[in-house]
């Protein structure tokens, strides 16, 4: 996409237009020619590390295709800038519907649809795409929502991808994540594989469940009476 056209359609990046932002860049709500709405990601490229970010990510979600994975559409590499195209997710992420500043009840039926769609996300990632991925972020801000609250996993700037299922496990020198979601065997050792995403999901389920942040330490009691309940 022309970089001229992507401003123009956030206003040069107003804050009016910001959806969100994280470590390495905001996102934008804009439009394309024909109407459409889309999230426009400006990632902030200053360093080498940062250049490698935007390629990883490119590259991760070009290479697959599933319901419960966000949709690329396109980029802009003009200059410097460096800005990718999704599609607009109207409820924004699972991240703000549970802790964000307006309420928005989930029903329990939602909260477990949202956790099977991502669930099914993460075993096509592990299992079933032509190149295997391990996420290596996966959090409530990095787990979006459509209209019908439909879970897609977004994020994939920390992905790292395997050219083959028999070889999923490696030795990193520099673990890479958000600490609270990371596997300890990642975060102390370096262990990289599949089972840290895994990891990373049951830390969601107990946020999910609980309507908690995973530093609160009431967060496990109350989750397993809420099972109990339920049994």
């Amino acid at each position: 996409f022309p970089y001229r056209m992507l401003k123009s359609s956030t206003a040069n990046f107003d804050e009016s237009h910001k959806l969100g932002e994280g470590g390495f860049g905001a996102v934008y709500k804009g439009y394309l020619p024909d109407g459409s709405e889309v999230a426009i990601k400006k990632l902030t490229v200053t360093s080498k590390h940062g250049e490698l970010q935007f390629l990883n990510e490119v590259k991760a979600i070009s290479n697959v295709q599933h319901r419960n994975l966000v949709r690329l559409l396109g980029c802009s590499t003009e200059g410097t800038e460096r800005l990718l195209v999704y599609e607009l997710l109207k409820n924004n992420s699972l991240e703000n519907a549970l802790f964000g500043p307006v309420e928005k009840p989930l029903s329990w039926e939602t909260r477990h649809n949202i956790l099977l769609g991502t669930a099914r996300g993460l075993a096509y990632l592990h299992e079933d795409s032509q190149i295997r991925i391990v996420h290596r972020d996966i959090k409530p801000s990095n787990i979006l929502l459509d209209e019908f609250y439909e879970a897609k996993i977004a994020d994939f700037g920390l992905a790292r991808l395997f050219e083959s299922s028999h070889q999923l496990e490696v030795l990193t020198t520099k673990a890479a994540g958000t600490y609270g979601y990371m596997a300890p065997e990642y975060a102390l050792n370096g262990q990289l594989s599949d089972k840290i995403d895994v990891y990373s999901y049951g830390i969601v389920i107990l946020e999910t469940v609980s309507g908690k942040r995973n530093r609160d330490r009431s967060l496990v009691d109350e989750v397993l009476e809420k099972i109990s309940v339920c049994i």
